[in-house]
């Protein structure tokens, strides 16, 4: 079982800049595919970022391309969402996802991960 625990979430005005963390436990941390996704009352869960499990592909939602980063530091069991210029509209809970079995390139689906963290709330205030 992997456990994902996020955190880097908080209050922050449009403009402005956070980093989330996930960080994960077990040892097969580097063969997974991992993802950011986010879900504001009232709408859909939506992938934001994913990165495969060699980090050497990357995916962006049009609505964050340019301002997000998603990576990730194998040696650290961690994957990471560098969020810049952020506008009200960021804001969401935002959860990590990890999907097992070194899948080739990005997962960008919720149902195709394996586990979750518990998400962290961002509010972007105008």
């Amino acid at each position: 079982q992997v456990q994902l625990v996020e955190s880097g979430g908080g209050l922050v005005q449009a403009g402005g800049s956070l980093r989330l963390s996930c960080a994960a436990s077990g040892r097969t941390f580097s063969s997974y595919a991992m993802g950011w996704f986010r879900q504001a009352p009232g709408k859909e869960r939506e992938c934001v970022a994913a990165i495969s499990w060699s980090g050497g592909s990357t995916y962006y939602a049009d609505s964050v391309k340019g301002r997000f980063t998603i990576s990730r530091d194998n040696t650290k069991n961690a994957v990471y969402l560098q969020m810049i210029s952020l506008k009200p509209e960021d804001t969401a809970v935002y959860y990590c996802a990890a999907r097992r079995g070194r899948t080739t390139g990005v997962v960008t689906t919720d149902y195709e991960y394996d586990y979750w963290g518990q998400g962290t709330q961002v509010t972007v205030s105008s």
